[in-house]
């Protein structure tokens, strides 16, 4: 579950100004967005784009490297980053795994989320103009590391609104942002976390 992340035009742009806007979007978000909080709802397609897996809930950002996304349907799952390690909890199993940070994102959604790194030192990006009300941008990873072939990012009057994955397998994973709040406080305890009484941890 260590996957998932991201950011601003006006409609009635077509044609290069149009293809120009996700990318400046993309870069604003990166660049200006230091906490970030929202809603998300999350869907996993097949090859032939049919639902196989469904899950909702709530993240948190604060750059850079800290992150919190919590997953609540549908079962109850944490992934805390707090700058130097990543936990993974399942509350249902009652087993939380742990990971350095460092290495441990690749060229995954999660480092458009901790901030680290260039975005075109890790990722070719690409802009594929206006769908709909979405401008989209592609991101391809230089080095096949994370697990994805590439991630679309589609916002919304410039505000990012669907986060697609596509893995090795062809599977598509599709997060849908909502109620997003930009540069807002967020408590430092949202980044930490203690595994609680008899849940067995796994150092990997």
């Amino acid at each position: 579950m260590m996957r998932r992340l991201i950011v601003l035009i006006v409609l009635s742009f077509t044609g290069l100004a149009a293809h120009a806007a996700a990318t400046q979007d993309l870069q604003r978000f990166f660049n200006q967005v230091q906490r970030y909080s929202a809603g998300f709802d999350q869907v996993t397609l097949d090859e032939a784009m049919n639902p196989i897996q469904e899950s909702s809930g709530s993240l948190w950002i604060e750059r850079p490297g800290k992150f919190r996304w919590n997953y609540t349907v549908p079962f109850e799952q944490h992934i805390v980053g707090d700058g130097k390690q990543v936990w993974v909890y399942d509350v249902e199993l009652k087993q939380a795994a742990v990971r350095r940070m460092e290495g441990a994102l690749g060229a995954t959604p999660a480092i458009l989320l901790s901030g680290k790194g260039a975005l075109d030192g890790i990722f070719i990006i690409k802009d594929l103009g206006r769908q709909g009300v979405l401008n989209w941008v592609q991101l391809k990873p230089k080095k096949n590391d994370g697990g994805f072939e590439n991630i679309r990012i589609g916002f919304e009057k410039g505000k990012i609104r669907i986060l697609e994955m596509v893995d090795g397998f062809g599977q598509t994973t599709r997060v849908t942002l909502r109620n997003a709040q930009e540069n807002i406080r967020i408590s430092a305890d949202k980044f930490n976390f203690k595994p609680p009484a008899g849940v067995d941890v796994i150092t990997e």
